[in-house]
């Protein structure tokens, strides 16, 4: 271990904005962002939505624990976990004693913002609406366990969610 540590880890279900969230408070800290869905992208040369299709659900948790493990080892920045990567044990064990921005988002707001997507392998389906529904009750205590910090996104913008963030970080807010 190189001592190496994200200086925030963002978690919380699709349509939260940790990606956009991230980014902005990578900036403002003056720090690299780093996308854990990204790098499994990149390792596999696949879309998220066609590992989950061709490999299955098991097969891209594997992937994204052990992306999550990378990337919570050498990563010196902000990093945006994927919204289920809190599902694996070892992941919540691994965040423990970081510091972690769960985003939190109510179901009408998070709907609105993926527009139950088919880019989400977990929102394709006959109900979309109401399988978001069951993912955000099923992990919201797994998102509450790892958090430092809990931010409702519902009505304020990105900017605002990240200086949130960073003055939750550095205790000036």
């Amino acid at each position: 271990m190189t001592g190496v540590r994200p200086v925030l880890v963002v978690v919380g279900p699709p349509g939260a904005g940790k990606s956009t969230v991230g980014r902005l408070a990578a900036e403002r800290l003056g720090v690299p962002f780093r996308d854990v869905d990204e790098d499994i992208v990149a390792a596999t040369g696949k879309p998220i939505a066609d590992i989950f299709t061709e490999d299955g659900e098991p097969a891209f948790r594997s992937l994204e624990e052990e992306a999550v493990r990378r990337a919570l080892a050498e990563h010196p920045g902000v990093l945006a976990l994927g919204g289920g990567a809190v599902l694996a044990p070892g992941t919540r064990a691994l965040l423990a004693d970081h510091a972690v921005v769960f985003l939190n988002v109510g179901l009408a707001e998070g709907a609105r913002r993926t527009g139950l997507s088919t880019a989400r392998p977990l929102l394709a389906g006959l109900n979309p609406r109401a399988t978001f529904r069951a993912l955000l009750e099923a992990r919201l205590p797994l998102y509450r366990e790892v958090a430092t910090v809990e931010i409702s996104t519902d009505g304020i913008e990105p900017e605002q969610v990240a200086d949130l963030a960073v003055a939750a970080l550095t205790g000036t807010g």
